[in-house]
């Protein structure tokens, strides 16, 4: 019996941490991934639905929202709306005229994409983590789909792909800006000749070469471990229905002590996404030693 429910429990969690993922299966051809393994097979080319889904429609609600707001934004007595988003916009201009030294009229939009992008994405994992996923079953179980096989990860930070997508895009800024403020030359005399000299340049390099490579992988792994980590805290905590009155009351209890103090995590991994965002372009921006 204890057997039985460990499977169960076992894969229930590997239920709820699989992506509707489509490529090409070795055996099957083209269609939909039958479990983890199935996905994994099909490589680097396949695209996790949910992920691009959800990631884009919470772009698209950000972009809808604010540019309403704008339109009927007003110098009279403003509205709820527009003093919502306006409090949003100076907490993110105060952030980069504290943390951004240069001249560059993008990066406090940058910023700003980035603080609402991620605590949209990031709000998703306060959803119950039954909910959507049950109702995609039962659509898809209407057009002879087994609800089994189907699955919904709505929560895109908890997808690598995401948070290594934006971290890397924010690295190809850092790039971009440092050859375009320094020049080739000044970038390449910070990577071989910092901080030893011309005779310390290997050991420059390794240094330079680590530290800026770090940059993405720390935002990509801080935003994807913590959003992974709450998400299967929500998990465990939804197994604990299943045992009983006792343990499905605790579970209440936890399941919305967890969600209070996820909103503090939700919110500050947004925030830490875009004060570094801002940071690494405030240190490209800055004239070569």
């Amino acid at each position: 019996m204890a057997s039985s429910e460990t499977l169960a429990s076992q894969a229930y969690i590997q239920h709820h941490l699989t992506n509707l993922t489509l490529g090409v299966h070795p055996e099957h051809g083209f269609g939909f991934a039958r479990d983890s393994a199935a996905a994994a097979e099909m490589g680097f080319w396949a695209i996790n639905v949910d992920t691009m889904f959800f990631s884009i429609l919470l772009g698209g609600v950000f972009i809808w929202f604010f540019r309403r707001v704008a339109e009927v934004a007003t110098s009279d007595v403003p509205g709820n709306a527009q003093n919502f988003v306006e409090w949003i916009v100076d907490f993110v201009e105060e952030n980069v005229r504290g943390s951004f030294s240069g001249k560059n009229p993008m990066v406090a939009p940058l910023a700003l994409t980035v603080f609402i992008w991620v605590f949209l994405m990031n709000l998703m994992d306060l959803l119950p983590v039954d909910l959507v996923p049950h109702l995609f079953g039962q659509l898809m179980a209407v057009f002879g789909a087994d609800p089994h096989y189907v699955y919904l990860k709505i929560v895109p930070t908890t997808d690598p792909n995401t948070t290594f997508g934006m971290a890397l895009m924010v690295f190809f800024m850092v790039l971009y800006y440092s050859v375009k403020m320094k020049g080739a030359r000044g970038f390449l005399g910070e990577l071989t000749l910092q901080p030893f000299g011309k005779w310390g340049m290997p050991a420059n390099i390794v240094l330079e070469g680590i530290s800026l490579l770090s940059k993405p992988f720390s935002l990509a792994l801080r935003l994807f471990g913590n959003m992974y980590a709450g998400e299967m805290i929500f998990i465990l905590i939804a197994l604990m229905y299943g045992g009983g009155i006792v343990l499905a009351g605790a579970a209440g209890i936890l399941q919305l002590a967890w969600a209070l103090f996820h909103v503090l995590i939700i919110t500050l991994q947004a925030f830490i996404f875009m004060v570094l965002t801002i940071v690494y372009l405030d240190m490209a921006h800055q004239e070569p030693h």
